[in-house]
């Protein structure tokens, strides 16, 4: 699909060290093979050496300068990682004992990597659970300084020939803020309207969603969304964004037209922003379970370096996608 060859085309133009912190997945060395062969990054994989350097093995492939492994039991790194965990954490308790056997867990292996400098990101969570990955990354990379917050969201592929027209948009926040208030919702939107620009080179349009359009209902959640578009409009005036908007009334152009004449962004948003998680994680899966989208993510944004999670039930294809905008989010960081 365009999207996703966009994607690895342009991650290939940026390449970066990313490490994958479940080396010995099958799904994670097919996909490293591939990210290899298409020059998009250079990639360490962590895990037992010897289970990982079978599965390369198995599937026909080899190390070279651009795949190597990383075993926390046997590396030269284990020890420069344990001494930084245990600095980094030790406001919080962490002793050398615990130190020690923290330095040992992929995740916080390949968290204290990219900490340290020797990689660019980092991608997990086909095997470990969100929180864990999630908390590793929060724990260990951090906020960006100019960051208010650490979201999440999808990068949704419309199956191609999509009727609307359309072939991607972003549904944030649908995997990690639970229930956002109004200035938190206007940081997820600006962004997220950043991370479209930055992994596709697009024009955002922001729709902020509810289930009302322009005062066609009074409540308290409808209130918190329109102050959320406010806060937007004040704080990024370079944006086209509006809100609140219904979904269809912020997807359908017709729709758009009849709801909300007067919006620049009714019918034909691309940066879809949810009220709360209930929302957004429903409606990312219907978009994907019924409506064939391939949804990418859930993808953080808003961490001092990159760092990305993985659904338990990704394909090597999800995988290598994965990859693609965590070396494009480097990329960005690099340049900024």
């Amino acid at each position: 699909m365009k999207v996703l060859e966009s994607l690895q085309t342009r991650a290939a133009a940026h390449p970066a060290r990313i490490v994958l912190s479940e080396g010995h997945d099958p799904r994670i060395v097919e996909a490293a093979l591939r990210a290899t062969k298409r020059n998009m990054a250079s990639i360490v994989l962590v895990g037992p050496e010897d289970q990982i350097k079978s599965e390369i093995h198995d599937q026909g492939g080899q190390l070279c300068t651009t795949l190597s492994v990383e075993d926390p039991e046997t590396s030269v790194l284990t020890e420069q990682i344990e001494r930084a965990y245990l600095d980094l954490r030790r406001h919080k308790g962490m002793t050398p004992e615990k130190a020690k056997v923290s330095a040992l867990d992929p995740l916080v292996f390949s968290a204290m990597m990219v900490h340290l400098n020797l990689a660019d990101g980092t991608v997990g969570g086909a095997v470990a659970t969100t929180s864990d990955t999630v908390r590793a990354a929060l724990q260990i990379i951090g906020k960006a300084p100019d960051a208010e917050i650490v979201s999440s969201f999808f990068l949704m592929v419309l199956p191609e020939d999509h009727p609307s027209g359309r072939d991607v948009m972003i549904f944030s926040d649908a995997g990690l803020i639970i229930d956002p208030d109004a200035g938190a919702l206007s940081s997820i939107a600006s962004q997220s309207a950043d991370s479209l620009t930055a992994l596709l080179d697009l024009e955002p349009k922001v729709a902020l969603l509810s289930f009302a359009t322009k005062g066609s209902a009074r409540h308290e959640r409808v209130t918190k969304v329109t102050t959320a578009a406010r806060l937007l409009k004040e704080r990024r005036p370079d944006l086209q964004s509006d809100g609140e908007l219904q979904f269809d009334a912020a997807f359908v152009p017709s729709v758009g037209a009849s709801k909300a004449p007067s919006s620049e962004v009714a019918g034909h948003a691309n940066v879809m922003i949810f009220p709360d998680l209930d929302a957004g994680n429903i409606g990312y899966k219907i978009a994907q379970r019924i409506g064939g989208c391939i949804a990418i993510g859930p993808i953080l944004q808003g961490l001092s370096k990159p760092a990305n999670d993985l659904s338990r039930g990704c394909t090597a294809d999800d995988v290598v996608s994965m990859i693609a905008v965590t070396a494009l989010q480097a990329a960005r960081k690099t340049r900024d």
